[in-house]
């Protein structure tokens, strides 16, 4: 692990001991320390499993933010087995920060379209966080409207903050776009699976997120503005985040309630950044599943369950 979060004291520590015990043991042949190094990881995965089973929604703020997490990119290299990319919106400029085009997966042609944060500084600035400008919003619509005409299911994948607040972004109809956005994959007559990856912020996540099925990984967060925004405008206080958090409900048991998403995909024990693999793998298998379930659906039904879905998230549930 590169990065310990803030509350998984201890881990960083022991982690450690259990690095150093590895590399005595490839230094010196023949000796035999695998015991210890057993007693020690099982230490790690029971302060794991005490930490994860008590986590407040500010803590999965955190996880849903921390940078190991399985991105836009690392799902395209591990799910699909082919990735053509389409790029543009043919009236302004490519958006890096969404990133879309035609994959194959698991022998079933389909359109991606992903938001993506970056690795390192360089990505991160070319990618601008995540935060898509309008122009990226059109390149979805553009790519939803090709999974239209082709008869091409979608699937989307949200990993935002939000959408770029810019004035230059403002000033190209960035409300506008996102609004088209969300109309677009409510009138597609094809099936539509989004997964809620790390954090979905605001509009510039439930632009991706209109879809036939909502699935949201078990630590992502999901919600119409972040913490520190929340508390920043009702208390002018954003050290109340933790506060605001809890309020806002944006934890994936919290949202299935609501009706917001329609399934949680479990994350491996110390969360998605300790295995990224068997997140993917997790993922894969729960899109494959849901894609599956909506073959044989008219285009009418699709837009029918839609208008349904979206209109009963958080009525009483009385």
């Amino acid at each position: 692990m590169s990065a310990f979060l803030p509350f998984e004291k201890g881990l960083a520590e022991l982690e450690g001991q259990i690095a150093e015990l590895r590399d005595k043991a490839q230094a010196e042949e023949g000796l035999e320390i695998e015991a210890e190094i057993r007693q020690l990881e099982n230490r790690v995965e029971d302060r794991l499993d005490e930490i994860y089973r008590r986590l407040t929604p500010w803590q999965r703020c955190q996880i849903a933010r921390h940078p190991a997490r399985p991105h836009a990119t690392d799902l395209v290299r591990a799910l699909f087995e082919e990735f053509i990319p389409l790029a543009g919106d043919r009236a302004f400029a490519e958006d890096f920060a969404i990133i879309g085009g035609l994959v194959r997966f698991r022998e079933r042609g389909a359109i991606f379209i992903g938001q993506e944060k970056g690795r390192d500084t360089e990505s991160r600035i070319q990618r601008n966080f995540g935060m898509a400008r309008p122009e990226g919003y059109r390149k979805a619509i553009r790519l939803m409207g090709l999974a239209d005409r082709f008869g091409l299911p979608v699937i989307t994948a949200i990993d935002t903050p939000g959408a770029y607040p810019g004035r230059g972004a403002e000033e190209r109809g960035q409300a506008e776009a996102i609004a088209r956005t969300v109309q677009k994959g409510l009138e597609l007559g094809v099936a539509s699976v989004a997964i809620i990856l790390g954090e979905g912020g605001s509009g510039g996540a439930v632009a991706l997120a209109t879809a036939s099925r909502v699935l949201m990984l078990e630590h992502a967060v999901y919600s119409v503005i972040s913490p520190e925004g929340c508390a920043s405008i009702l208390w002018r206080d954003p050290d109340k985040a933790e506060t605001a958090a809890t309020a806002l409900r944006l934890t994936a048991k919290d949202l299935l309630q609501l009706r917001v998403i329609d399934r949680i995909v479990a994350e491996p024990r110390g969360a998605a950044h300790r295995d990224p693999q068997a997140a993917l793998a997790a993922v894969g298998d729960a899109l494959a599943s849901e894609l599956d379930s909506l073959d044989g659906v008219s285009a009418e039904e699709f837009r029918r369950m839609r208008r349904e879905k979206f209109l009963a998230m958080g009525a009483s549930l009385e």
